[in-house]
């Protein structure tokens, strides 16, 4: 595990890419690719660094929807829209454990606040792998809500392949 808030490049990608294993969206090739990179990262990493990465995506994703949305007369309050109508859709996922809603409410809250959402959470140890999977159910929720508000089904996705395109392509 890394130091205050960082989290290792491919952790991050990792994160994104079990966003794009439960996105009904992605092919099965690109689904089979997206788990074989998750694995290949929490085999070097641990799970634990995957699971940080994706409470990054969590904050990255609602900072950009809070920022996107500011100005606008329809915008999305953090506190009374987007981290509530987050919170209600997460008992559509049959495996979202009840008991993991406050520490990830309170990593939309950190997120919302402008904190680094990594560092908040990592005060509390290591991430449980049921609160890993809710993460990543919160993950896949604003990413849903990402694109509803684009209007473009895959924008977010698109958005971030590009990001970590440029991202490998400065370090190679």
């Amino acid at each position: 595990m890394t130091n205050d808030g960082v989290v290792v490049d491919e952790a991050i990608r990792a994160a994104w890419d079990s966003y794009r294993v439960l996105e009904k969206r992605t092919s099965a090739k690109e689904r089979q690719q997206a788990q074989r990179r998750v694995q290949a990262a929490m085999d070097a990493y641990g799970r634990e660094e995957v699971s940080r990465g994706t409470v990054f995506l969590v904050g990255v994703l609602t900072g950009y929807l809070i920022v996107e949305e500011d100005g606008s007369e329809d915008r999305l309050g953090p506190l009374s829209d987007l981290i509530p109508a987050v919170i209600r859709r997460l008992p559509t996922f049959e495996m979202a454990d009840p008991a993991q809603v406050p520490m990830v409410t309170g990593v939309l809250m950190a997120a919302a606040m402008g904190m680094d959402t990594v560092a908040w959470r990592d005060q509390f140890g290591q991430i449980p792998p049921k609160e890993a999977l809710v993460h990543s159910f919160v993950l896949w929720l604003l990413a849903d809500l990402f694109d509803s508000l684009a209007e473009r089904p895959g924008t977010i996705d698109q958005l971030m392949r590009e990001t970590f395109d440029s991202m490998a392509a400065k370090h190679s």
